[in-house]
């Protein structure tokens, strides 16, 4: 039996409630695969991190989000769901609050961060739009 090879890496449902409405934080990617395509915060693990603390350090790097409290989501991990190879994604949620909202700022390998309405998303990087719909349940 041949043993896989895959790496880890971490994904963030960040939302936001403001009356009635819910939106998701976006990234626009500035690297392939899928470059240009909006997708959620994350990235790969490094060696010896914590898949939490993975999550918090790429969320902090591509949009300046600190202090939110992650709640694991699930683990995504179909083996062509990245075109770099098989990559095994642990996902999390947080809600970041109204009074913070505005201080979101794309960074590192990020070229735009947005607030996207829940229901009207644009198309997405990878399998993006299974995280978002499985943190909404």
């Amino acid at each position: 039996m041949e043993r896989a090879v895959f790496s880890i890496g971490t994904d963030v449902v960040l939302v936001n409630k403001s009356g009635e409405s819910y939106s998701v934080l976006l990234i626009k990617r500035g690297h392939e695969p899928f470059k240009g395509r909006w997708a959620l915060p994350g990235g790969f693990l490094e060696k010896g991190e914590d898949p939490m603390e993975g999550a918090a350090r790429e969320l902090a790097e591509e949009t300046h989000v600190t202090g939110v409290p992650l709640a694991q989501v699930g683990a995504f991990g179909r083996p062509d769901r990245d075109p770099r190879g098989h990559v095994i994604s642990i996902a999390y949620c947080a809600v970041l609050p109204d009074d913070k909202k505005s201080s979101v700022q794309a960074d590192d390998d990020a070229t735009d961060a947005r607030w996207f309405d829940l229901a009207a998303l644009p198309p997405l990087a990878f399998d993006h739009d299974e995280i978002i719909a499985r943190a909404r349940t």
